[in-house]
């Protein structure tokens, strides 16, 4: 049981750094054009990167933002809530928060990503003319929602041991 519950808590760990990753870094789509990418903030191309997007004032982007930093944060909640509750409460109801925040966490990387993938990553140029290609930054993103899934679910699975 200990073996298990540090291998959750190191997965756990590894999702809430990798959502840090894929929200903060510029590289949701790939251009095979210059070295250009494109992210949720900004638009970089070569070793440049402008600090506004051409559709940033677009809602369905402020709605990914929000989405991704919730996710952020509701990962990083359940993982101190998982800490908290390992040592404070009894068993039959030990996980249920934990595991409940991480699934709320879930819900808010399929909500962001899934706008993001309808409007931007179907068809979206970067350059005229130029093929683009889904980034690690997205890749990333629908990892962490696999993950947090399956840690959410363990979360209340485990509780009833």
């Amino acid at each position: 049981m200990l073996v298990l519950l540090a291998g959750i808590f190191v997965v756990h760990i590894a999702t809430v750094i990798m959502l840090f990753v894929c929200t903060i870094a510029n590289v949701w789509m790939v251009s095979n054009v210059g070295n250009a990418s494109v992210g949720l903030w900004k638009n970089c191309s070569n070793t440049f990167c402008s600090e506004t997007l051409s559709y940033a004032s677009e809602d369905a982007l402020k709605t990914v933002q929000a989405f991704m930093i919730l996710s952020i944060i509701f990962s990083a909640i359940s993982l101190l809530v998982f800490v908290f509750q390992l040592f404070t409460m009894e068993k039959g109801n030990r996980f249920f928060l934990s595991g409940a925040t991480m699934l709320v966490c879930w819900l808010c990387v399929l909500v962001g990503v899934s706008i993001y993938t309808n409007r931007y990553a179907n068809g979206y140029e970067t350059y005229q003319g130029s093929q683009d290609h889904h980034g690690y930054s997205y890749i990333l993103a629908w990892i962490c929602f696999c993950f947090s899934f399956i840690i959410g679910i363990l979360y209340l699975v485990l509780r009833k041991k």
